[in-house]
């Protein structure tokens, strides 16, 4: 099935009728591991969520390897995930964190304004999106819903999702799996390097190479960079 082929989460946006859930003071904390590349930012986060008795924080990690590591040792009710750490997508390991840890909810924290990052982290499997500018209370609002297994969206980027329909833009009908292994190989990347980014095995990374080569019509290396940047997929 294709992204666009697949349901809309049902939202719970700030300002809704709905409300996070109740946390009565006797109740377990909800357990939370924090994934940014950025130390000063985790640390932050760290201290907004202790500071609130309903929270533990677990772990951080600052790599997209080492928050499935550390999901995985941890196993959180909540991950809050960035959605680029060293240049690497967090999308690709939400649907693989969301299959081998299937308890532990996804919130993403990120700059990206774009609706189009938020509707494929949510389709990807996370249930929370909140931006980087927004006010503290509604990252904990955010994790709250998410430990209930509710959805939030940033309100303004729900009102964008329901405004705009998804186009598919994708060029010479790649796929977003294509689109992503193209990005990697532009960058410079080596077919093992993409596979261990991406949890694929060689093979497949080939397979799509040759795939990207024969829709794009080029051979070398070197077209496939110079047709990913006319296209704006490095940008």
């Amino acid at each position: 099935m294709s992204p666009a082929d697949m349901p809309s989460p049902d939202l719970t946006p700030v300002g809704s009728s709905a409300e996070a859930p109740a946390s009565p003071g006797s109740a377990a904390p909800i357990t939370v591991v924090l994934a940014d590349d950025h130390k000063v930012v985790r640390s932050g986060l760290r201290v907004l969520l202790q500071s609130d008795g309903r929270f533990e924080v677990l772990g951080e990690a600052g790599s997209v390897a080492g928050t499935i590591d550390t999901v995985l040792a941890c196993r959180p009710r909540v991950l809050v995930l960035d959605l680029n750490m060293g240049g690497e997508s967090s999308l690709e390991a939400i649907p693989r964190l969301r299959s081998v840890v299937p308890e532990t909810q996804i919130v993403v924290l990120t700059m990206q304004e774009n609706p189009g990052f938020a509707r494929a982290a949510l389709r990807s499997g996370a249930v929370g999106y909140v931006l980087k500018d927004a006010a503290d209370g509604e990252l904990m609002d955010a994790v709250l819903l998410a430990a209930d297994g509710r959805t939030y969206l940033n309100p303004q980027l729900g009102a964008l999702l329901a405004a705009q329909p998804e186009a598919d833009t994708r060029p010479d009908n790649l796929s977003p799996r294509e689109i992503e292994v193209l990005k990697l190989i532009a960058l410079g990347h080596t077919n093992g390097e993409i596979a261990s980014s991406l949890f694929l095995s060689v093979r497949t990374v080939e397979s799509h190479r040759a795939h990207i080569q024969q829709k794009v019509g080029v051979t070398t290396r070197a077209e496939l960079v110079t047709y990913a940047r006319d296209r704006g997929l490095l940008d």
